[in-house]
């Protein structure tokens, strides 16, 4: 009876092991081959896509190394849960290649005529579905394994603040809106600040950002802090892009990227309307962030706050 329930675990676990295999070599295949066909012709001419090909790269470094840790038994020698680290990551490179998927072909599809280009933006972008879904499916997989079936609102929300500030920063790849104003570079730092002090907190707590992190003064500091520095950033950000008294360009018509052909798709005022944008949606996740946390915290209790994984993936 008990060499046969050894052998019934041992199976199971070789399974287990096969499936998380599979899905990293699927995830490392897609994502190579998106960056491959990209360098493979001049397909690469907008500043803005940079965001794709840093995506695609850093996706399969993070791959790489989790398959590297996983073939070498580092997972069993570390101080935290491991399941929750591959979650976490997972999460953020499905959302990360999902974001490139839109962005890349959005630009290049319109720019490239039927040929041999065109062919390879399609495939590249074929590619980065694949791997969006490939991380999505592990993301589902490894919840239901593990029993990691809920997020709370409040981690859902701090996910999404790195997510988004990591949009931001796809836009400003193309320095040339904010490199000779100080007030822009500010902007850009309040950016940099607040993405790294999200970060470096999910890291602090292990990537448990549904539980220790949104009560701790470390969270409650965060959100305050951030507020402040995004209310500065949305104040100057649309002062010195689109006012003239302040050397702003109010017409995107009277912009000369916008009139050219290869970047009228998405000229640098296109991407300082989106910066903008994207920086008033952060700062009301940041608001809304610090509300659910000043309710909870007078509660004392997280109760009717929790949603279901896949909800939070939709939303994702």
């Amino acid at each position: 009876m008990t060499i046969m329930t050894s052998a019934s675990l041992s199976s199971g676990l070789g399974s287990v092991t096969n499936k998380s295999y599979f899905l990293h070599f699927l995830q490392l295949l897609s994502t190579c081959m998106a960056f491959f066909l990209v360098t493979r012709e001049s397909t690469w001419s907008v500043l803005i896509s940079n965001w794709s090909m840093f995506v695609w790269c850093s996706c399969f470094t993070v791959t790489l190394l989790t398959l590297i840790a996983e073939l070498c038994g580092l997972q069993d020698k570390l101080h935290f849960s491991w399941d929750r680290l591959l979650i976490t990551s997972a999460c953020y490179c499905a959302l990360f290649c999902l974001s490139a998927s839109i962005i890349y072909p959005i630009i290049y599809l319109q720019i490239f005529p039927d040929g041999s280009p065109r062919h390879h933006v399609i495939a590249s972008t074929a590619f980065s579905c694949i791997a969006s879904v490939a991380y999505a499916i592990e993301v589902v997989w490894t919840c239901a394994r593990t029993g990691e079936s809920f997020y709370s609102l409040l981690g859902l929300l701090k996910r999404l603040e790195i997510f988004v500030a990591c949009v931001i920063f796809a836009f400003l790849s193309n320095t040339y809106p904010y490199e000779h104003q100080p007030a822009l570079v500010w902007c850009v730092a309040v950016y940099c600040i607040c993405f790294i002090l999200g970060a470096v907190a999910m890291l602090w707590h292990q990537c448990d950002c549904d539980k220790s992190l949104p009560y701790s003064c470390l969270g409650f500091g965060q959100s305050v802090l951030s507020i402040l520095l995004y209310t500065t950033a949305l104040v100057l950000w649309p002062l010195y892009q689109f006012n003239a008294q302040f050397g702003g360009q109010p017409q995107r018509s009277n912009e000369l990227s916008c009139i050219d052909e290869r970047t009228s798709y998405m000229c640098v005022w296109d991407q300082r309307l989106v910066v903008a944008i994207l920086t008033a949606i952060n700062l009301l996740i940041y608001v809304a962030d610090l509300m659910i946390l000043t309710v909870v915290s007078d509660r004392g209790s997280t109760q009717g706050l929790q949603i279901p994984l896949l909800t939070e993936l939709c939303l994702l």
